[in-house]
């Protein structure tokens, strides 16, 4: 497996990676959860994936994504501040040192030894991209569960920044996901993973 960065810019490099992964967007968010999210031939896509968007993404040895997270700059439009912020108590971020992170998952199709792999790789991933980027914290609604049997079960420091509310079935907040060196090295002691995974050109990210 190898994790990327991949942006609209960067797209092209990287094979089928960026389009496989709206691919099993539209598997896990349309297909599973039954998400009311717009989709096109079996491909999801929402108003946030625009230029400004960076993927990190975990693929195999054909490019496929098997994992991804999006990651959107709070400077631009993002999805918390335009669908959720009744999930946010204090003054919604506009900075470029939070990011908001969205559309996290992996393919569960794959065996279970492998979708912990996928996670830890995608979670050091954006924990490598948020220090390299002057990343403090990143913005995210997700089940509260995956909060803190995924994220904080890994290492990060999760804090929750408003109500829970019961959507589509699952009680689900917004929270901030703490960037650090430190995070980072609490996040490789326990995936087991001490080598820095993130292929990333700063240049065409920045």
């Amino acid at each position: 497996m190898r994790t990327l960065a991949v942006t609209w810019e960067t797209a092209h490099q990287h094979g089928e990676a960026w389009i496989s992964h709206h691919r099993l967007r539209y598997k896990m968010f349309v297909e599973r959860q039954k998400w009311s999210v717009p989709s096109y031939r079996q491909i999801e896509y929402d108003e946030f994936d625009t230029p400004a968007a960076t993927y990190i993404l975990t693929v195999d040895e054909q490019h496929r994504t098997l994992g991804s997270v999006r990651l959107i700059p709070t400077t631009r439009p993002y999805m918390v501040e335009s669908l959720w912020p009744n999930l946010v108590n204090t003054e919604l971020p506009h900075c470029a040192s939070v990011w908001e992170a969205s559309r996290f998952g992996c393919d569960r199709d794959l065996d279970a030894a492998s979708r912990r792999c996928v996670v830890a790789q995608l979670i050091l991933g954006c924990q490598e991209f948020g220090i390299a980027t002057r990343i403090s914290q990143y913005l995210g609604v997700m089940p509260v569960r995956i909060f803190k049997y995924v994220i904080a079960a890994n290492g990060c420091p999760v804090i929750q920044t408003g109500p829970t509310l019961r959507v589509n079935g699952h009680e689900t907040a917004a929270a901030y996901i703490g960037v650090s060196p430190s995070t980072l090295e609490a996040v490789r002691r326990r995936t087991g993973i001490r080598n820095a995974i993130l292929e990333l050109k700063l240049a065409l990210v920045a």
